[in-house]
């Protein structure tokens, strides 16, 4: 029988048990060991159980590092069991680190504090991190401010993580790198920006190009360079000046300190090209520019480096009318222009393109004068007239009661056909309204020149001895006197009566007196013997009294032709 003096083993287990309160309070618990030996991989720990245990050395490493451990060295494991099958304690490095670490964990992801991890792998959509012994996921969005297309050179490094989602349960842990590098450059711009003042000069780095400008890094803090503040020029796209890499001046425009945005310019360090723009420029000047950009409503020219103008699509061409600016000239087309105003508050040139040629409606009028004969071809027939094309790549009109004598204006519309080549008579030439009228029916034989006196000698309500020269349908053209204006008188004019009114009673030749009605916006004379006859008819019936004195209208008509040819019945 053993006693306290000579304990057996069973004395040993019953002592220990009553100490440990069990061995059921061993598992599920973390608890502190000795290392008794190293064996191969091994750890060999006594954590006071009937037998020891056997870890991994690599539970005792950081990731991407060697254990450092030595025989008497103290450290925490976790008993997952007390005895296994060979008799052994079956305890765990990582349990222990992993338990400690989650109650760490916990406490800091309260105080929303930052922890320090070490990346030490790859997985389906991000990375894995050891939080001291807890396994956290880090999403790839979540590793950089910017896309890191080489993860590597962050991994097995101690670095600040912040713990976005946490579920002990699950064992699930997120983190994020990118959170505590935004805070991180938050805390940095803050405190930059408060050394930035507007108009300072200040010098960076080009980061990233866009179409619309550039963003300039100003040591800790971005600024962006609005393509419109690269140059006083026209600038179309910031790489045309500027390239990633760049180091660049510029000055400080705006900075607002609420977004922390800040607005940066080159230009502004340039001299302004605008000042003095009135005196360089002054309205009328003739100048040579480059056409830099088509619109629309017009083309842009380029006078000197950083001053534009605008050529309104209603300036560029004298007549070309209602045509796309692009068909009219060209991007980088050296072109010369006219100044026509300037307005340097607002910073805008208006230029003129046609007014640097000669106006073709001015030329054409010097070249052209009325009376004279121009020949083109029929650009266009329209309900009231002919378009004709001619030189100077302008159009006259003859209006349809200009085309010829003794017909009616649609009737003569007909007579001609678009392509077709005809001569008129120059009328009139308006250069301000840019119309030129043309007659036709004014090169007919024996029609007046226009512009001629010979019809403006004939008053209006005139008896004269006319010639008839043509006969037609529609009545006679006839001259007054020998060599005198031509005219037409038409069949209705030919008599009071019906049987008068007929053309085939005259012969050409014949002559016979009528009188002046009126003149054609030609000056070219209407006679009408009707008006004659009804004239002389009034003034017989005044002088020789009325009907109804006994006298017969035969009497009275009589006498008054006696009156009139002096009594020469030759006439008659």
């Amino acid at each position: 029988m053993a006693t306290m003096t000579n304990p057996t083993r069973d004395d040993f287990a019953k002592m220990l048990e009553e100490t440990l309160g069990g061995a059921d309070s061993f598992e599920g618990h973390v608890v502190k060991g000795t290392v008794t030996g190293i064996e191969n991989d091994l750890a060999v720990i006594d954590v006071g159980l009937k037998s020891e245990g056997r870890v991994p050395l690599r539970e005792f490493a950081s990731p991407g590092q060697k254990a450092d451990l030595k025989v008497g060295d103290e450290v925490e494991v976790y008993v997952d069991r007390v005895e296994n099958a060979n008799g052994e304690a079956m305890l765990s490095r990582d349990r222990a680190r992993r338990e400690a670490a989650w109650d760490k964990l916990e406490s800091e992801f309260g105080e929303e504090k930052r922890v320090e991890g070490v990346i030490f792998g790859r997985v389906k959509g991000g990375f894995t991190v050891d939080l001291g012994g807890a396994v956290a996921f880090l999403p790839g969005s979540q590793v950089d401010i910017r896309p890191v297309r080489d993860v590597t050179p962050l991994m097995d490094i101690p670095q600040p993580f912040q713990i976005l989602k946490m579920d002990r349960k699950r064992g699930n842990i997120v983190v994020s790198r990118r959170a505590v590098l935004e805070e991180t450059r938050a805390e940095q711009r803050t405190g930059l920006i408060q050394t930035l003042a507007e108009g300072q000069i200040i010098d960076g780095v080009v980061k990233n190009i866009t179409d619309y400008g550039a963003f300039v890094d100003l040591g800790g803090i971005d600024g962006l360079l609005h393509v419109t503040d690269l140059s006083y020029k026209r600038v179309g796209h910031p790489s045309e000046m500027i390239n990633i890499g760049d180091t660049v001046r510029v000055q400080i425009i705006r900075i607002n300190r609420d977004t922390q945005r800040i607005s940066l310019g080159m230009k502004q360090l340039e001299s302004d090209p605008w000042d003095g723009a009135a005196e360089k420029y002054p309205v009328g000047a003739k100048l040579s520019g480059r056409v830099t950009n088509i619109t629309e409503y017009g083309a842009f020219v380029e006078l000197e480096p950083g001053i534009e103008g605008l050529v309104h699509v209603s300036e560029m061409s004298w007549t070309k009318k209602n045509v796309h600016p692009g068909k009219i000239v060209s991007t980088s087309q050296e072109v010369d222009v006219v100044v026509l105003e300037v307005d340097s508050d607002k910073r805008r040139i208006s230029l003129g393109l046609k007014q640097a040629i000669h106006n073709p409606w001015e030329a054409f009028a010097e070249a052209h004068p009325v009376g004279s004969t121009v020949e083109g071809e029929v650009k266009n027939a329209t309900e009231f007239g002919l378009f004709i094309g001619l030189d100077g790549d302008v159009d006259g009109m003859v209006h349809m009661s200009d085309i010829a004598w003794g017909i009616s204006g649609e009737d003569a519309l007909n007579l001609h056909r678009k392509g077709e080549t005809v001569q008129a008579v120059v009328l009139d030439v308006d250069v301000e309204k840019e119309r030129i009228s043309l007659g036709m029916k004014q090169l007919e034989r024996g029609a007046p020149v226009a512009g001629a006196a010979d019809g403006s000698k004939l008053a209006k309500n005139a008896i004269v001895t006319v010639t008839v020269l043509e006969v037609r349908d529609g009545g006679l053209e006839v001259q007054a006197g020998d060599d005198g204006a031509t005219g037409f008188i038409k069949r209705t004019d030919l008599g009071r009566d019906r049987d008068e009114q007929r053309p085939e009673r005259y012969q050409v030749g014949q002559k016979f007196d009528a009188m002046v009605t009126g003149f054609d916006r030609s000056k070219k004379p209407t006679f009408s013997v009707k008006a004659m006859q009804i004239s002389e008819e009034k003034q017989a019936v005044a002088q020789y009294g009325s009907s109804d004195s006994g006298a017969s209208l035969g009497d009275i008509l009589g006498e008054a032709l006696k009156a009139r040819s002096g009594g020469d019945d030759s006439k008659k």
